[in-house]
């Protein structure tokens, strides 16, 4: 098997579930040492109330061929993100790659203006969105950083070209979170840059997450049968975990630095697949056909 990632070590933050999850296991597919953080374990949940668990992520990443290990952290709360990066740099002394997967993904009043948006709802946006991966960034890269060769992936949602827009029907929260992820890495890559490290920001199309799959009454075996419109250009978490991987293994990972990249350009340069063999270009799609208002027809979009 080809592990390029044997020997590396990686902190997925936000692995419980969704692409933080899809991440992780590609990265144990390649052979990486993968810390999976998160708060719900099998013993305790968060308040999303979800049967996911860190557990679960790490035990995936041990069977795709490299070792999880989970560990229970807020990374809102600085104190156990200093804890989580000592025990890092105690068992393993070095860290190879960070990937900020913490979103919130749920914390959004649809379709409000900012002044009828949940403020409670929208502030958490922020802090788990935004301060969490400064928090993790200002622990995590004073070890990242005395390696060469290391990655940081900031997570978003939407390419550069996509962002340009408005995204109105998610609120000014979600807006103003997602455009940070990106700014995140343009910043954290000058910073890195001198020490021969580098930060990226990544965005997976229109994710097949678990929580996806629940709301539209399928499962991964027969998520060609759900009714909702588009759902067909969707991708599986796996395929934006192959592009951290392949960033992660590629030498000249730099030539990203400070860019947004998506799942289907990491694809094409990489030349890599989904677990199917196609490779959805959500965001193309998504500007042709859903904005334009037309039928589902993801010939020559997968």
């Amino acid at each position: 098997m080809n592990q390029p990632l044997r020997g590396k070590i990686a902190l997925v933050a936000g692995a419980t579930r969704g692409a933080g999850r899809g991440i992780a296991v590609e990265l144990g597919a390649a052979g990486a040492t993968v810390y999976g953080s998160g708060r719900t374990t099998r013993e305790q949940r968060s308040e999303y109330d979800r049967p996911e668990s860190i557990e679960d992520t790490a035990e995936l990443v041990t069977a795709a061929g490299g070792e999880g290990i989970a560990v229970r952290a807020d990374h809102a709360a600085p104190a156990d993100v200093e804890e989580l990066v000592a025990r890092i740099e105690r068992e393993q002394g070095r860290l190879d790659l960070l990937v900020n997967d913490l979103g919130g993904e749920n914390l959004t009043d649809w379709n409000k203006p900012v002044w009828e948006h949940s403020l409670d709802i929208g502030l958490r946006r922020l802090r788990v969105g935004i301060e969490a991966h400064l928090i993790t960034s200002h622990f995590a890269l004073r070890l990242l950083s005395r390696t060469p060769g290391g990655l940081v992936v900031e997570l978003t949602d939407g390419t550069s070209e996509y962002n340009e827009r408005y995204r109105g029907e998610l609120g000014a929260f979600f807006d103003v979170t997602k455009i940070a992820a990106s700014r995140m890495a343009f910043g954290l890559a000058e910073e890195l840059r001198p020490h021969g490290s580098t930060a990226v920001a990544v965005t997976p199309g229109w994710l097949r997450s678990e929580m996806m799959l629940e709301l539209f009454g399928v499962t991964e075996q027969n998520w060609r049968e759900a009714t909702e419109p588009h759902f067909g250009i969707s991708e599986t978490p796996r395929f934006v975990g192959r592009g951290v991987a392949a960033m992660a293994a590629d030498p000249e990972v730099s030539r990203w630095a400070g860019r947004t990249l998506s799942s289907i350009e990491l694809a094409r340069f990489y030349e890599f697949t989904d677990v199917d063999g196609s490779r959805p270009d959500s965001w193309r799609y998504i500007t042709e056909v859903v904005e334009a208002g037309l039928p589902e027809d993801v010939t020559g979009y997968r």
